[in-house]
């Protein structure tokens, strides 16, 4: 069977049609499928960590400070790269969760842990913004076991339901950026052998057109009065790679 041309498509700019064929597959893929598939995912990837560490030195050269989900709001680093410990922490999810979805694999292993939460001199609202976040290592808990965590967490869900669908934490949900009492966390579901994962958010998205709404709102998914102002946003968004 010859390899499909989606990793061609996709580097041309046939983005849209090309995730929608991924996403069609669902978890039906030959192996030489699963190969150019995976190497979409990558290229989706390394795409998106450009992202990233352009909006982070926008960010900080608008004066933006990154900080905790609370009232002390110390200082983070908005972005750690993903360690050599991600393929390890990949293969333990798979063999406790099940499949894990391609796009969620090569963020992991790719791309890293991101966290915009923070406050910006001129723009009150960015708290309530609802800001990217995204750790799956837990990097800026270098003595924690998210492993215990991920555990832990599954426990807590299966109780009082089937058990049979997990939302793998990663964020906090939006109120709980802005420190306000708020809901579950945002997470993806597991066990998923699908190309892209569905981000359980405030809605359930796929991952891929999640990141593509936040990078369009400069690193905050906010709608209305929730989002950068206009002029803000235009120097974020500028050049961004969309994915």
């Amino acid at each position: 069977m010859a390899a499909p041309d989606w990793l061609e498509r996709y580097r041309a700019g046939d983005r849209d049609r090309v995730w929608h064929e991924l996403r069609q597959c669902g978890a039906r893929l030959e192996e030489t499928e699963q190969a150019v598939a995976a190497a979409v995912c990558d290229e989706m990837a390394r795409r998106a960590r450009s992202n990233v560490e352009t909006v982070v030195a926008r960010l900080r050269s608008e004066g933006y400070r990154f900080h905790t989900n609370d009232d002390e709001r110390e200082p983070v680093e908005p972005f750690r790269p993903a360690s050599e410990e991600a393929p390890a922490l990949l293969g333990w999810l798979e063999e406790r969760f099940g499949p894990v979805p391609l796009t969620v694999a090569s963020w992991l292993r790719l791309v890293g842990d991101v966290w915009f939460v923070g406050t910006h001199p001129t723009w009150p609202d960015a708290a309530a913004a609802d800001p990217l976040v995204v750790e799956l290592e837990g990097l800026r808990w270098p003595g924690a076991s998210m492993r215990e965590f991920f555990a832990g967490e599954s426990e807590a869900q299966a109780e009082g339901s089937d058990g049979e669908v997990f939302v793998l934490p990663v964020a906090p949900d939006a109120l709980h950026k802005a420190n306000v009492s708020g809901g579950p966390a945002y997470g993806f579901r597991l066990p998923d052998g699908s190309v892209d994962a569905l981000f359980v958010g405030e809605v359930a998205t796929p991952f891929v057109d999640h990141l593509n709404a936040v990078f369009a709102g400069g690193g905050f998914l906010g709608h209305g009065d929730a989002q950068p102002p206009w002029e803000l946003r235009r120097r974020l968004t500028e050049g961004l790679l969309p994915l």
